[in-house]
């Protein structure tokens, strides 16, 4: 059991013309983090069915360590340079977890 997870909800709305690059990037992005790095324990992405430009992205790391190891990778600055256009707005909301369960 992990002691210490930070765990966030990232909301953003991505610009509708640019949406299937965006997909491309963030699933480029959450496939070598949780490929690359140890603190990375879960990495979620969904979109609102109704309005798909509106993404929610569910973020578990080890630590506060892992999650600031995170955002100085390579792969992760990539995204971010590479996307900065196409997000309208971004949202990240610290969550505790109440139950949190995935079938390996």
């Amino acid at each position: 059991m992990i002691q210490n997870p930070v765990v966030r909800m990232a909301e953003l709305e991505i610009v509708a013309q640019r949406l299937e690059a965006y997909r491309a990037l963030l699933a480029e992005e959450i496939e070598a983090s949780v490929a690359l790095e140890e603190g990375v324990l879960s990495l979620s992405a969904v979109s609102i069915r109704e309005a798909p430009n509106h993404i929610r992205i569910l973020e578990v790391y080890a630590s506060q360590a892992a999650y600031e190891a995170h955002l100085r990778t390579p792969h992760f600055l990539k995204y971010k340079k590479e996307t900065a256009g196409m997000v309208m707005s971004l949202t990240l909301v610290d969550v505790d977890p109440i139950v949190m369960r995935a079938k390996r």
